[in-house]
């Protein structure tokens, strides 16, 4: 059975801030997946196809950064939100220029972080739509 609502993947070690955003995101109307680490939601990919990842940066093991590099490389095209709560601008310019469609500083925005959602989504449809083959010729 085909979505209705966008997925979205929460990548946070801290367990109140994956169960906080979930809150937010399912009140918003969004499919919601929480992992606890990188490496839980990689091994996610063989079964699930998120619209969206909000990332956090530092975490042990598999850290955002890497994992947002790990996608890439592997051609997944998943609109990444990395989230921190160590702000710099040196670190926001690095996951820019490492494809991350959003960066927002902890504590979060709520209207910034739905904002950023909704964007990332519209933009992966769009960029499906133009990649679709044309059904007219």
């Amino acid at each position: 059975m085909a979505r209705t609502q966008p997925l979205i993947a929460i990548v946070d070690d801290e367990e109140a801030v994956c169960r906080a955003l979930r809150r937010l995101l399912v009140a918003s109307s969004l499919d919601v997946m929480t992992f606890p680490s990188g490496e839980m939601f990689l091994d996610s990919l063989a079964t699930n196809d998120p619209d969206c990842v909000v990332l956090d940066l530092h975490m042990p093991g598999l850290n955002g950064l890497d994992l947002l590099k790990r996608l890439a490389n592997a051609g997944r095209r998943i609109p990444v939100i990395i989230i921190t709560g160590r702000d710099d601008q040196g670190t926001r310019a690095t996951c820019v220029a490492a494809g991350a469609h959003a960066y927002l500083a902890k504590p979060l925005d709520h209207a910034k972080l739905l904002q950023a959602i909704s964007d990332a989504v519209e933009r992966a449809d769009s960029a499906t739509a133009q990649h679709r083959p044309d059904d007219g010729d």
